[in-house]
């Protein structure tokens, strides 16, 4: 495969740069100097020791640790690990271990390696960060009350990542709780075949102002962000070592009670892929899936405050670590909270999520120019989905005022009842193209009766080595949502060929064709809850 042209990895580096300095913004401190709140080894705060903890490999870890209070001398306490997430320290999970501890349960948690204090580099969950939660295990089971039949690992972010994985190679693990995390990385930042530029260049800039990149992580992170293809099979390799949707045969067979929470927006982490690993799960499993975007779902429990995640995470640990008949493991596994609406609604798996298929036919054929942004964009990693979350309002467009020079556009019919999107809408169309290779972006609208569009969702798709001028079918599935379309209103999908989210792979000039063959018709699938 051919690089792309040198005026778009131009243009993608210095995106990047700016996004770099934005990561460089939130991070709190350099890593050579000491994490917020942290104590030296062995001293107590409020109840709460800080320990150096021994990692694999030599290094250490900077770890601290909740014993419950008034415990009688030998008795034995359920453990749960937390590492941290990406570029947070040590001090991150105090809130939630203080609850937990003060339920009867051991919490140590550590900042994982190469962040902050902690030795190493960073290693993106690779080996030595599996090492690391098994050696936390060790010496948790050493030094403190923790019983060795009963241990959990949680975390947010990269501490559920880590979570997952150990639980593939540590069979001592009896439950985790992994929130906004991942199970696929290439399906995360590579969906679509299409780098996810803000997401990525923001890790990356994070992992520079609070740790120490490893090697293998910087020239990963390079040739991911410069677009050079002739690495790309040594990227995703690197990313399914990474992925713990590649040791599902042993999580399954170590036979963990797992519970994932997301949400919808997830700009990190999109939600079709915790979907897609869920449902392979053959233990004891919970989905939950909330509108926001990374993290900003746990976020307020992770500040002490009522949080629904950390409620239900708590009552995970509590039947599967303390035996505690609470219900959870009674309730519809699969549990969604809509965008537009209040309440929960429970299923009895991912695939009885959006049972109905609404079928909205793509006629005529549309041509649009590449490189230009239309102005319908999936808006800005974790700002724009948390706006939706918190104060309804997630990116919107005049849909009658977009040009369709740069954009195809097609709409359905106004619904006479509400619609109420439920999991993965689906694209089936046929491009031609005037490149061998191109980048689009699907849109999906909800339109108001002034013409003013909603993102429901979105997804892009990226082609290489296709024959200019022939025409070549393309399946897309959307990001999965919850979305309730009022009455009155219509469904759009938007296809242009830019958004600042993603890298865009079209050659200057070319332009895309979409058509809807007779023997082939192109269609977007939009899945519905059942009345």
């Amino acid at each position: 495969m051919a690089r792309p042209k040198p005026a778009l990895r131009t243009t993608a580096s210095i995106t990047t740069a700016a996004v770099l300095l934005a990561g460089a913004a939130l991070g709190a401190a350099p890593a050579a100097t000491a994490a917020p709140g942290t104590a030296p080894a062995g001293t107590t705060a409020q109840g709460l020791t800080f320990h150096d903890i021994p990692g694999s490999g030599g290094i250490t870890l900077k770890g601290n640790v909740f014993t419950p209070a008034g415990a009688p001398a030998g008795a034995k306490h359920p453990l749960v690990v937390f590492p941290t997430s990406w570029a947070m320290p040590q001090i991150e999970y105090l809130a939630q271990a203080q609850k937990l501890a003060d339920s009867g349960y051991v919490v140590v948690s550590y900042t994982s390696r190469g962040f902050w204090l902690s030795g190493g580099k960073i290693e993106v969950a690779g080996p030595p960060d599996i090492a690391d939660a098994s050696a936390v295990i060790d010496w948790a089971l050493e030094n403190t009350s923790a019983d060795p039949d009963r241990i959990g690992m949680g975390g947010v972010s990269y501490g559920a990542g880590i979570s997952l994985l150990a639980a593939g190679h540590d069979p001592r693990i009896k439950a985790v709780a992994a929130l906004s995390g991942w199970a696929d990385l290439i399906d995360s930042i590579y969906s679509g075949r299409t780098q996810h530029l803000q997401a990525a260049a923001l890790l990356g800039g994070l992992g520079l102002v609070t740790g120490r990149p490893g090697d293998e992580l910087t020239r990963t992170l390079e040739d991911f962000l410069g677009s050079n293809l002739e690495k790309e099979p040594e990227m995703i390799a690197w990313g399914k070592k990474r992925s713990p949707a590649t040791y599902l045969d042993r999580i399954n067979a170590n036979g963990a009670a797992i519970m994932m929470g997301n949400a919808w927006g997830d700009t990190i982490f999109p939600p079709n892929q915790y979907a897609s690993f869920y449902d392979k799960l053959t233990g004891p499993k919970r989905l939950e899936f909330r509108p926001g975007d990374h993290a900003t779902a746990e976020a307020t429990g992770l500040l002490g405050l009522p949080n629904d995640t950390w409620t239900s995470t708590r009552r995970w640990f509590d039947r599967y670590l303390q035996g505690e008949r609470n219900g959870i493991d009674t309730e519809p596994p699969v549990q969604l909270k809509s965008r537009t609406d209040k309440g929960y609604e429970g299923y009895p798996d991912w695939k009885s999520v959006g049972a109905v298929k609404n079928r909205i036919p793509l006629d005529g054929t549309k041509k649009v120019w590449a490189n230009v942004d239309s102005g319908a964009n999936g808006g800005i990693a974790i700002l724009s989905n948390a706006l939706d979350q918190f104060l309804k309002l997630p990116p919107t467009v005049s849909v009658p005022l977009l040009p369709r020079t740069f954009a195809s556009v097609w709409q359905s019919e106004r619904y006479a009842t509400a619609q109420r999107i439920r999991g993965t809408s689906a694209l089936h169309t046929t491009v031609t193209a005037t490149k061998s290779s191109g980048t689009l972006v699907a849109y999906l609208y909800d339109v108001g009766p002034l013409g003013i569009g909603k993102l429901v969702s979105n997804a892009p798709y990226t082609f290489h080595g296709q024959t200019p001028g022939r025409p070549f079918p393309v399946d897309l599935e959307l990001y999965s949502t919850a979305y309730d379309v009022p009455a009155g209103h219509r469904l759009a999908l938007v296809i242009d060929t830019v958004d600042p989210l993603y890298i865009e792979h079209n050659p200057t000039g070319a332009q895309l064709t979409f058509s809807s063959p007779g023997t082939d018709p192109s269609h977007l699938s939009v899945p519905l809850r059942e009345k």
